[in-house]
């Protein structure tokens, strides 16, 4: 079972309110549910609009890193850098 569709499915109310707010069948969402097929790009989009970004693209097609891509981990080495180097620009 994608945990990620059914994440999906949970926030908004079961597979066919998922369904009919990403205008899709029923039968697609259980497919995608049961891994049956891959959920096209277009409506990877679809779910993370109606589910306002709680579910992400990258998570629903991690085979598809050019189209969703993860959004970078930095750490707090990284931040200061960053913030080192923006207020020596400013001065």
């Amino acid at each position: 079972m994608n945990q990620v569709i059914k994440k999906a499915i949970d926030l908004l109310g079961g597979q066919q309110k998922m369904a009919d707010a990403i205008s899709v069948s029923q039968s697609a969402v259980h497919k995608w549910l049961h891994n049956k097929i891959k959920i096209s790009p277009e409506n990877v989009v679809r779910i993370v609009e109606v589910t306002q970004g709680k579910v992400q693209g990258y998570d629903l097609r991690p085979d598809l890193p050019s189209l969703f891509p993860k959004p970078l981990k930095l750490t707090e080495e990284d931040l200061t850098t960053c913030k080192t180097q923006t207020h020596a620009k400013q001065n």
